[in-house]
């Protein structure tokens, strides 16, 4: 595969990024009980790592140096964040988690920005992230809530780190070579955990598309649009997030969206689709 076959437009990657992520979530929950999320966070990254090693076949004898010092960093941070993302879903709602763990991207955003059209649609995608957050459910796990802010500063981080990788990296190549160090992280959790003694060829195959519609399709093209896009149009894209991890929720685990939660819908939609009209060319 050569990245001058994978011609998607950066903002189409993004939005497409998104639905896979919020699809493979729900495949994810529903593995936690067999294995838990250590052993889905394993087979997710790991069988990840095996399908973009073949897919892209990066020739680790030719990774400068340089290259060194940035894909290995942004390959572990990459783990991390999946690990302690599943973390905090194990202990309360995806869309709860999600809409905690966009403060990372929305800090990135409000840094990165210097004009006022900019800041009216971060200021608006933080109207919805507070109407989607059930910020009164005094039944909210405290525990899984401080990994979903973990989660954001992780992936504030996997943006700074995506934008630099891409500069002097091949997408494939660096998306690759960075979740081989994502998976030397996160497979000893699994294993200390002991979910992947619990694998049945049912298990297998949800793991291989959990892993094909969680990371190794999504993060392919953040890679690609990474490359393109400033990081701030990147993380206020990113804002769907919260509403496409709803919608997936209501369809494969039947959660119904309420008033406030319809409304989040609307003012990240907004968001989103104004920061991409107003971004600069």
């Amino acid at each position: 595969m050569k990245n001058k076959d994978f011609n998607i437009p950066p903002i189409y990657a993004v939005l497409l990024a998104i639905v896979s992520v919020q699809c493979g979530a729900a495949i994810a929950k529903s593995l936690f009980p067999a294995i838990g999320a250590a052993g889905t966070a394993s087979i997710r990254i790991g069988f990840s790592a095996v399908i973009l090693l073949l897919a892209y076949r990066p020739n680790l004898r030719t990774i400068t140096p340089r290259q060194w010092k940035m894909v290995i960093p942004y390959g572990l941070c990459l783990g991390a964040m999946n690990l302690v993302f599943y973390l905090a879903i194990e202990r309360i709602s995806i869309g709860l988690a999600v809409t905690l763990e966009f403060v990372g991207p929305l800090l990135v955003a409000i840094i990165g920005s210097k004009r006022l059209i900019d800041y009216c649609w971060v200021i608006l995608a933080a109207i919805g992230i507070a109407l989607i957050a059930p910020w009164t459910n005094e039944g909210v796990d405290l525990l899984g809530v401080l990994f979903a802010l973990l989660a954001g500063a992780l992936w504030a981080t996997y943006i700074v780190l995506g934008g630099k990788v891409s500069q002097i990296m091949n997408d494939g190549q660096a998306v690759s070579t960075g979740m081989l160090f994502a998976a030397i992280l996160i497979l000893p959790f699994g294993f200390y955990e002991n979910g992947l003694a619990n694998l049945t060829p049912k298990l297998f195959g949800m793991g291989v598309a959990l892993a094909l519609l969680s990371s190794a399709i999504p993060f392919t093209l953040e890679m690609k649009a990474l490359g393109q896009l400033p990081p701030r149009t990147f993380s206020i894209l990113m804002s769907l997030e919260p509403a496409a991890a709803s919608i997936c929720a209501f369809i494969f685990l039947q959660e119904k969206l309420n008033l406030y939660e319809i409304l989040a819908v609307f003012c990240v939609v907004i968001a989103s689709a104004g920061s991409t009209l107003t971004a600069k060319r």
